[in-house]
Protein backbone atom coordinates (compact mmCIF):
# COMPACT_ATOMS: atom_id res chain seq x y z
CA UNK A 1 0.00 0.00 0.00
CA UNK A 2 1.40 3.22 -0.98
CA UNK A 3 2.14 6.40 1.00
CA UNK A 4 2.23 10.26 0.06
CA UNK A 5 4.07 12.72 1.95
CA UNK A 6 5.86 15.93 1.67
CA UNK A 7 9.71 15.81 1.90
CA UNK A 8 10.92 17.24 5.03
CA UNK A 9 12.54 20.52 5.24
CA UNK A 10 16.18 20.68 6.90
CA UNK A 11 18.17 23.79 7.41
CA UNK A 12 21.14 24.40 4.94
CA UNK A 13 24.44 22.72 6.20
CA UNK A 14 26.64 24.47 3.95
CA UNK A 15 27.97 22.34 0.63
CA UNK A 16 26.30 18.73 1.03
CA UNK A 17 26.59 19.34 4.66
CA UNK A 18 29.72 18.88 5.51
CA UNK A 19 30.27 21.63 7.82
CA UNK A 20 29.42 21.40 11.59
CA UNK A 21 26.86 18.89 12.20
CA UNK A 22 23.24 20.49 12.76
CA UNK A 23 19.96 18.37 14.83
CA UNK A 24 17.66 18.37 11.42
CA UNK A 25 14.57 19.88 12.01
CA UNK A 26 11.38 18.88 10.17
CA UNK A 27 8.23 20.63 8.39
CA UNK A 28 5.29 18.44 9.50
CA UNK A 29 4.53 15.90 6.44
CA UNK A 30 1.48 14.28 6.14
CA UNK A 31 0.95 10.25 5.48
CA UNK A 32 -2.28 8.09 3.83
CA UNK A 33 -3.33 4.96 3.21
CA UNK A 34 -6.50 4.08 2.46
CA UNK A 35 -7.88 8.07 2.00
CA UNK A 36 -7.21 8.47 5.38
CA UNK A 37 -4.31 10.23 6.93
CA UNK A 38 -1.60 8.02 9.66
CA UNK A 39 0.25 8.92 12.72
CA UNK A 40 3.66 9.33 12.44
CA UNK A 41 6.27 7.61 15.17
CA UNK A 42 8.08 9.88 17.27
CA UNK A 43 11.86 9.29 16.37
CA UNK A 44 13.39 11.85 14.08
CA UNK A 45 10.24 13.11 12.12
CA UNK A 46 10.64 9.63 9.78
CA UNK A 47 7.69 7.65 8.94
CA UNK A 48 9.16 3.88 8.50
CA UNK A 49 7.08 2.38 11.07
CA UNK A 50 3.93 4.09 9.55
CA UNK A 51 4.21 2.73 6.19
CA UNK A 52 4.88 -0.89 7.68
CA UNK A 53 1.70 -0.62 9.47
CA UNK A 54 -0.19 1.32 6.47
CA UNK A 55 -2.05 -1.85 5.82
CA UNK A 56 -3.12 -2.75 9.28
CA UNK A 57 -4.06 1.03 11.04
CA UNK A 58 -5.58 4.08 9.66
CA UNK A 59 -5.52 6.76 11.97
CA UNK A 60 -8.49 8.54 13.79
CA UNK A 61 -8.46 12.13 13.21
CA UNK A 62 -7.16 13.33 16.22
CA UNK A 63 -4.02 10.74 16.07
CA UNK A 64 -3.52 12.77 12.39
CA UNK A 65 -3.66 16.03 14.65
CA UNK A 66 -0.97 14.84 16.95
CA UNK A 67 1.48 13.86 13.87
CA UNK A 68 3.37 17.75 13.16
CA UNK A 69 3.52 18.29 16.95
CA UNK A 70 4.85 14.63 17.56
CA UNK A 71 7.20 14.84 14.65
CA UNK A 72 8.53 18.49 15.47
CA UNK A 73 9.58 17.75 19.08
CA UNK A 74 11.19 14.30 18.25
CA UNK A 75 13.27 15.85 15.68
CA UNK A 76 14.19 18.73 17.83
CA UNK A 77 15.44 16.44 20.64
CA UNK A 78 17.41 13.71 18.15
CA UNK A 79 20.31 13.78 15.84
CA UNK A 80 20.36 11.20 13.10
CA UNK A 81 18.42 8.11 14.31
CA UNK A 82 20.97 5.31 15.42
CA UNK A 83 21.50 1.98 13.26
CA UNK A 84 18.78 -0.96 14.24
CA UNK A 85 19.70 -2.82 16.86
CA UNK A 86 17.79 -5.98 15.56
CA UNK A 87 20.51 -6.88 12.68
CA UNK A 88 23.52 -8.41 13.28
CA UNK A 89 25.89 -5.98 11.14
CA UNK A 90 28.67 -8.43 11.24
CA UNK A 91 27.15 -10.93 9.43
CA UNK A 92 25.51 -9.19 6.20
CA UNK A 93 26.56 -9.90 3.05
CA UNK A 94 25.85 -8.44 -0.44
CA UNK A 95 22.44 -9.78 -0.68
CA UNK A 96 18.58 -8.21 -0.25
CA UNK A 97 17.28 -7.45 2.80
CA UNK A 98 13.69 -5.86 3.60
CA UNK A 99 13.36 -2.56 4.90
CA UNK A 100 10.66 -0.03 6.01
CA UNK A 101 9.96 1.24 2.51
CA UNK A 102 10.69 2.15 -1.35
CA UNK A 103 9.96 5.86 -2.91
CA UNK A 104 7.90 5.63 -6.35
CA UNK A 105 7.16 8.32 -8.73
CA UNK A 106 5.50 8.33 -11.74
CA UNK A 107 5.47 9.68 -14.95
CA UNK A 108 2.06 10.18 -16.74
CA UNK A 109 0.53 12.82 -18.94
CA UNK A 110 3.81 13.88 -20.26
CA UNK A 111 5.15 15.13 -16.34
CA UNK A 112 6.90 13.68 -13.21
CA UNK A 113 4.80 13.13 -10.19
CA UNK A 114 6.39 15.85 -7.55
CA UNK A 115 4.94 13.90 -4.55
CA UNK A 116 6.75 10.59 -3.59
CA UNK A 117 4.87 7.96 -2.54
CA UNK A 118 6.46 5.59 0.24
CA UNK A 119 5.32 1.94 -0.53
CA UNK A 120 5.82 -0.42 2.27
CA UNK A 121 4.84 -3.51 0.11
CA UNK A 122 7.51 -4.94 -1.97
CA UNK A 123 6.10 -5.60 -4.85
CA UNK A 124 4.77 -3.89 -7.92
CA UNK A 125 1.42 -4.12 -9.75
CA UNK A 126 2.52 -3.81 -13.41
CA UNK A 127 0.32 -3.81 -16.17
CA UNK A 128 1.10 -7.69 -18.46
CA UNK A 129 1.62 -5.22 -21.79
CA UNK A 130 4.22 -2.76 -20.08
CA UNK A 131 7.17 -1.92 -22.27
CA UNK A 132 9.60 -3.37 -19.50
CA UNK A 133 8.62 -6.76 -19.58
CA UNK A 134 7.93 -6.67 -23.33
CA UNK A 135 10.72 -4.93 -24.53
CA UNK A 136 13.05 -4.47 -21.70
CA UNK A 137 12.59 -0.76 -21.69
CA UNK A 138 14.49 -0.46 -17.85
CA UNK A 139 17.53 0.96 -16.83
CA UNK A 140 18.86 1.35 -13.06
CA UNK A 141 21.80 2.64 -11.11
CA UNK A 142 23.63 1.53 -7.71
CA UNK A 143 25.12 3.81 -5.28
CA UNK A 144 25.67 3.69 -1.21
CA UNK A 145 24.74 5.73 1.77
CA UNK A 146 27.18 5.43 4.33
CA UNK A 147 27.16 6.46 8.43
CA UNK A 148 30.06 8.96 8.85
CA UNK A 149 32.68 9.06 11.62
CA UNK A 150 31.48 11.95 12.80
CA UNK A 151 27.77 10.56 12.89
CA UNK A 152 26.06 12.30 9.41
CA UNK A 153 24.97 9.93 7.08
CA UNK A 154 25.67 11.01 3.68
CA UNK A 155 25.59 9.16 -0.08
CA UNK A 156 28.16 8.71 -2.59
CA UNK A 157 28.68 10.73 -5.75
CA UNK A 158 24.37 10.49 -6.32
CA UNK A 159 24.63 13.39 -8.77
CA UNK A 160 27.34 11.00 -11.11
CA UNK A 161 24.47 8.53 -10.67
CA UNK A 162 21.68 10.82 -11.94
CA UNK A 163 23.51 11.56 -14.62
CA UNK A 164 24.27 8.53 -16.21
CA UNK A 165 20.64 7.74 -15.52
CA UNK A 166 19.82 10.66 -18.03
CA UNK A 167 22.00 8.89 -20.30
CA UNK A 168 20.65 5.71 -20.05
CA UNK A 169 16.80 6.71 -20.21
CA UNK A 170 17.95 8.74 -23.32
CA UNK A 171 18.82 5.86 -25.30
CA UNK A 172 15.93 3.60 -24.42
CA UNK A 173 13.38 6.66 -25.23
CA UNK A 174 12.51 7.28 -21.37
CA UNK A 175 11.48 10.21 -20.36
CA UNK A 176 14.51 12.02 -18.47
CA UNK A 177 14.44 11.97 -14.16
CA UNK A 178 15.36 15.32 -13.31
CA UNK A 179 18.71 15.81 -11.09
CA UNK A 180 16.86 17.79 -8.46
CA UNK A 181 14.14 14.74 -8.37
CA UNK A 182 16.82 11.94 -8.45
CA UNK A 183 18.91 12.94 -5.51
CA UNK A 184 15.72 13.88 -3.32
CA UNK A 185 14.28 10.56 -3.56
CA UNK A 186 17.37 8.97 -3.04
CA UNK A 187 17.55 11.26 0.05
CA UNK A 188 14.08 9.78 0.96
CA UNK A 189 14.51 6.66 0.61
CA UNK A 190 17.87 6.69 3.08
CA UNK A 191 15.87 8.99 5.80
CA UNK A 192 12.72 7.02 5.60
CA UNK A 193 15.31 3.55 6.26
CA UNK A 194 18.13 4.99 8.21
CA UNK A 195 17.87 2.86 10.85
CA UNK A 196 19.49 -0.13 8.36
CA UNK A 197 22.34 2.15 7.65
CA UNK A 198 24.87 -0.20 9.24
CA UNK A 199 26.96 1.72 12.27
CA UNK A 200 30.20 3.60 11.42
CA UNK A 201 32.90 0.97 12.22
CA UNK A 202 31.52 -2.07 10.49
CA UNK A 203 32.10 -1.52 7.21
CA UNK A 204 28.88 -1.73 5.96
CA UNK A 205 26.79 0.73 3.91
CA UNK A 206 23.05 1.19 2.61
CA UNK A 207 23.06 -0.27 -0.72
CA UNK A 208 20.35 2.20 -3.06
CA UNK A 209 19.21 1.34 -5.84
CA UNK A 210 17.27 3.64 -8.55
CA UNK A 211 15.09 1.58 -10.84
CA UNK A 212 13.49 3.18 -13.91
CA UNK A 213 11.41 1.21 -16.31
CA UNK A 214 8.19 1.48 -18.86
CA UNK A 215 4.81 0.22 -16.80
CA UNK A 216 2.32 2.04 -19.60
CA UNK A 217 1.05 -0.92 -22.08
CA UNK A 218 2.11 -1.25 -25.71
CA UNK A 219 2.14 -4.18 -27.99
CA UNK A 220 3.66 -2.75 -30.60
CA UNK A 221 7.46 -1.47 -30.63
CA UNK A 222 7.14 2.01 -29.09
CA UNK A 223 7.79 3.66 -25.78
CA UNK A 224 5.65 3.83 -22.97
CA UNK A 225 2.83 6.47 -22.35
CA UNK A 226 3.63 5.75 -18.40
CA UNK A 227 6.76 5.09 -16.79
CA UNK A 228 7.85 4.46 -13.06
CA UNK A 229 10.80 5.38 -11.03
CA UNK A 230 11.71 3.91 -7.54
CA UNK A 231 14.37 3.82 -5.17
CA UNK A 232 14.89 0.88 -3.02
CA UNK A 233 17.46 0.37 -0.38
CA UNK A 234 19.10 -2.32 1.74
CA UNK A 235 21.85 -3.02 4.59
CA UNK A 236 24.94 -4.49 2.93
CA UNK A 237 27.62 -5.60 4.38
CA UNK A 238 31.72 -4.93 3.87
CA UNK A 239 32.61 -6.99 0.36
CA UNK A 240 35.82 -7.98 1.85
CA UNK A 241 35.08 -8.89 4.99
CA UNK A 242 38.61 -9.88 5.44
CA UNK A 243 40.40 -7.22 3.71
CA UNK A 244 40.80 -7.22 -0.35
CA UNK A 245 42.10 -9.90 -1.85
CA UNK A 246 43.41 -10.39 -5.59
CA UNK A 247 41.64 -12.94 -7.73
CA UNK A 248 42.07 -14.90 -11.23
CA UNK A 249 39.34 -14.03 -14.23
CA UNK A 250 38.60 -15.66 -17.07
CA UNK A 251 38.72 -13.88 -20.76
CA UNK A 252 35.02 -14.45 -22.25
CA UNK A 253 35.57 -15.25 -25.58
CA UNK A 254 32.30 -17.51 -26.21
CA UNK A 255 29.90 -14.20 -25.81
CA UNK A 256 30.01 -11.08 -26.20
CA UNK A 257 28.99 -8.05 -23.49
CA UNK A 258 27.75 -5.99 -25.62
CA UNK A 259 27.98 -4.68 -29.93
CA UNK A 260 29.53 -1.91 -31.32
CA UNK A 261 27.08 1.24 -31.19
CA UNK A 262 24.62 -1.04 -29.02
CA UNK A 263 23.79 -0.60 -25.75
CA UNK A 264 26.90 -1.10 -23.74
CA UNK A 265 27.49 2.38 -22.86
CA UNK A 266 24.58 2.60 -20.93
CA UNK A 267 22.96 0.70 -17.64
CA UNK A 268 19.65 -0.85 -19.05
CA UNK A 269 18.75 -4.01 -17.41
CA UNK A 270 19.14 -6.12 -20.64
CA UNK A 271 23.00 -5.53 -20.52
CA UNK A 272 23.03 -7.43 -17.20
CA UNK A 273 20.58 -10.28 -18.52
CA UNK A 274 23.14 -11.23 -21.14
CA UNK A 275 25.70 -11.66 -18.44
CA UNK A 276 23.80 -14.19 -16.38
CA UNK A 277 24.94 -17.49 -18.65
CA UNK A 278 28.71 -16.51 -18.81
CA UNK A 279 29.45 -14.93 -15.43
CA UNK A 280 27.89 -18.28 -13.71
CA UNK A 281 29.98 -20.26 -16.33
CA UNK A 282 32.70 -18.58 -14.90
CA UNK A 283 32.38 -19.10 -11.48
CA UNK A 284 31.41 -22.46 -12.20
CA UNK A 285 35.07 -22.68 -13.79
CA UNK A 286 36.44 -21.35 -10.56
CA UNK A 287 36.80 -17.99 -11.60
CA UNK A 288 35.19 -15.28 -9.52
CA UNK A 289 34.84 -12.75 -12.68
CA UNK A 290 35.16 -12.51 -16.35
CA UNK A 291 36.53 -10.22 -18.80
CA UNK A 292 34.89 -8.79 -21.95
CA UNK A 293 37.05 -7.84 -25.34
CA UNK A 294 35.52 -6.23 -28.16
CA UNK A 295 33.37 -7.90 -30.22
CA UNK A 296 35.05 -7.57 -33.49
CA UNK A 297 38.57 -9.32 -32.70
CA UNK A 298 38.30 -10.44 -29.19
CA UNK A 299 41.57 -8.46 -28.56
CA UNK A 300 40.89 -5.00 -27.18
CA UNK A 301 39.87 -5.14 -23.30
CA UNK A 302 36.54 -3.81 -22.83
CA UNK A 303 35.38 -4.21 -19.38
CA UNK A 304 34.81 -6.90 -16.69
CA UNK A 305 31.15 -8.50 -16.24
CA UNK A 306 29.92 -6.18 -13.87
CA UNK A 307 33.16 -3.90 -13.17
CA UNK A 308 35.17 -1.85 -15.15
CA UNK A 309 39.02 -2.55 -16.31
CA UNK A 310 41.92 -0.38 -14.82
CA UNK A 311 45.63 0.06 -14.84
CA UNK A 312 48.54 1.13 -13.24
CA UNK A 313 51.87 0.99 -15.33
CA UNK A 314 54.29 3.34 -14.22
CA UNK A 315 53.19 7.08 -13.11
CA UNK A 316 50.02 6.26 -15.21
CA UNK A 317 46.69 5.16 -14.72
CA UNK A 318 45.00 3.23 -17.91
CA UNK A 319 41.77 2.39 -18.33
CA UNK A 320 39.71 1.46 -21.71
CA UNK A 321 38.34 4.25 -24.42
CA UNK A 322 35.87 1.89 -26.04
CA UNK A 323 31.82 3.48 -26.45
CA UNK A 324 30.43 0.09 -25.40
CA UNK A 325 32.10 0.30 -21.92
CA UNK A 326 29.91 1.86 -19.48
CA UNK A 327 30.91 4.67 -17.76
CA UNK A 328 31.50 3.82 -14.07
CA UNK A 329 31.22 7.00 -10.85
CA UNK A 330 34.04 4.44 -9.28
CA UNK A 331 36.32 4.41 -12.06
CA UNK A 332 35.68 8.32 -12.86
CA UNK A 333 36.37 8.50 -8.73
CA UNK A 334 39.67 6.82 -8.70
CA UNK A 335 40.92 8.50 -11.77
CA UNK A 336 40.31 12.05 -10.06
CA UNK A 337 42.47 10.70 -7.26
CA UNK A 338 45.30 9.26 -9.06
CA UNK A 339 45.23 12.82 -10.73
CA UNK A 340 45.46 14.37 -7.31
CA UNK A 341 48.79 11.87 -6.56
CA UNK A 342 50.33 13.40 -9.57
CA UNK A 343 49.66 10.06 -12.14
CA UNK A 344 48.97 10.75 -15.64
CA UNK A 345 44.95 9.13 -16.92
CA UNK A 346 44.94 7.80 -20.00
CA UNK A 347 41.79 6.41 -21.55
CA UNK A 348 43.07 4.34 -24.64
CA UNK A 349 42.54 1.11 -26.36
CA UNK A 350 44.42 -1.56 -24.17
CA UNK A 351 45.49 -4.45 -26.25
CA UNK A 352 45.22 -8.21 -24.34
CA UNK A 353 48.47 -8.94 -24.98
CA UNK A 354 49.56 -5.80 -22.81
CA UNK A 355 47.37 -6.73 -19.65
CA UNK A 356 51.04 -8.70 -18.38
CA UNK A 357 52.95 -5.59 -18.99
CA UNK A 358 50.82 -3.38 -15.94
CA UNK A 359 52.08 -3.40 -12.75
CA UNK A 360 48.73 -3.48 -11.35
CA UNK A 361 45.25 -4.59 -12.78
CA UNK A 362 42.11 -4.40 -11.00
CA UNK A 363 37.98 -3.95 -11.51
CA UNK A 364 35.84 -1.14 -9.93
CA UNK A 365 32.22 -0.51 -9.03
CA UNK A 366 30.26 0.66 -6.39
CA UNK A 367 30.26 -2.67 -4.58
CA UNK A 368 33.83 -3.61 -3.93
CA UNK A 369 35.61 0.17 -4.67
CA UNK A 370 38.55 -2.02 -5.92
CA UNK A 371 39.26 -6.06 -6.64
CA UNK A 372 42.47 -6.68 -7.51
CA UNK A 373 43.37 -9.10 -10.21
CA UNK A 374 46.56 -10.74 -11.12
CA UNK A 375 46.05 -13.37 -12.82
CA UNK A 376 43.60 -13.90 -16.39
CA UNK A 377 43.05 -16.87 -18.30
CA UNK A 378 42.85 -15.87 -22.17
CA UNK A 379 42.29 -18.86 -24.52
CA UNK A 380 43.67 -21.25 -21.90
CA UNK A 381 47.25 -19.00 -21.19
CA UNK A 382 47.41 -17.37 -17.86
CA UNK A 383 48.55 -13.74 -17.94
CA UNK A 384 50.08 -13.03 -14.76
CA UNK A 385 49.86 -9.25 -14.36
CA UNK A 386 53.39 -7.69 -13.13
CA UNK A 387 55.25 -10.78 -14.82
CA UNK A 388 59.14 -9.31 -14.36
CA UNK A 389 58.01 -6.25 -12.73
CA UNK A 390 58.03 -6.96 -9.52
CA UNK A 391 54.84 -7.59 -8.92
CA UNK A 392 53.50 -10.47 -6.24
CA UNK A 393 50.45 -12.13 -7.23
CA UNK A 394 48.71 -13.37 -4.30
CA UNK A 395 48.92 -9.50 -2.61
CA UNK A 396 46.96 -6.52 -3.76
CA UNK A 397 49.09 -3.82 -5.38
CA UNK A 398 50.30 -1.36 -3.14
CA UNK A 399 48.87 1.85 -5.43
CA UNK A 400 45.56 -0.04 -5.60
CA UNK A 401 45.69 -0.64 -1.95
CA UNK A 402 46.31 3.40 -1.13
CA UNK A 403 43.59 4.23 -3.40
CA UNK A 404 40.84 2.01 -2.19
CA UNK A 405 42.02 3.14 1.19
CA UNK A 406 41.26 7.03 0.23
CA UNK A 407 38.14 6.31 -1.37
CA UNK A 408 37.08 3.96 1.47
CA UNK A 409 38.12 7.10 4.08
CA UNK A 410 36.15 10.01 2.14
CA UNK A 411 33.14 8.01 2.21
CA UNK A 412 33.33 7.30 5.70
CA UNK A 413 34.40 10.74 6.43
CA UNK A 414 37.64 9.86 7.87
CA UNK A 415 39.71 11.89 5.27
CA UNK A 416 38.85 15.71 3.97
CA UNK A 417 36.53 15.34 0.72
CA UNK A 418 38.00 17.99 -1.56
CA UNK A 419 36.07 17.35 -4.46
CA UNK A 420 32.64 17.54 -2.60
CA UNK A 421 31.34 13.82 -3.63
CA UNK A 422 29.61 13.07 0.22
CA UNK A 423 25.93 14.70 -0.09
CA UNK A 424 24.08 14.63 3.35
CA UNK A 425 20.93 12.90 3.10
CA UNK A 426 19.94 15.67 5.57
CA UNK A 427 20.75 18.27 3.94
CA UNK A 428 18.04 19.96 1.55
Amino acid sequence: MGCAFVPAAVPARGRHGLTARQTPTVRPRQVWAGGQPLAAPAHGGRLQATCREAAVKVATADEAAAVPQAVAAAAASSAVPPPSKDLDWATLGFQFRPTNCYVRHTYRDGAWSTTPELVAEPYIKLHIGATALHYGASCFEGLKAFRTADGRVSLFRPDENAKRMASSAARLLIPEVPADLFLSACKAAVRENVEFVPPYGTGGSLYVRPLLFGSGPKIGLSPADEFTFLVLVTPVGDYYAGGPAPVTAIVTTDYDRAAPRGVGHVKCAGNYAADLLPNTLAKRAGYPINLYVDAADQRSVEEFGTSNFVGLIGNTYVTPDSPSVLPSVTNKTLATLAEDAGMVVERRTVDIGEVGEFEEVAACGTAVVITAVTRIVYKGDVITVGAGRGSDPEVVGPRFSDLYKQVRGIQYGEIADPHGWCFDVYDE
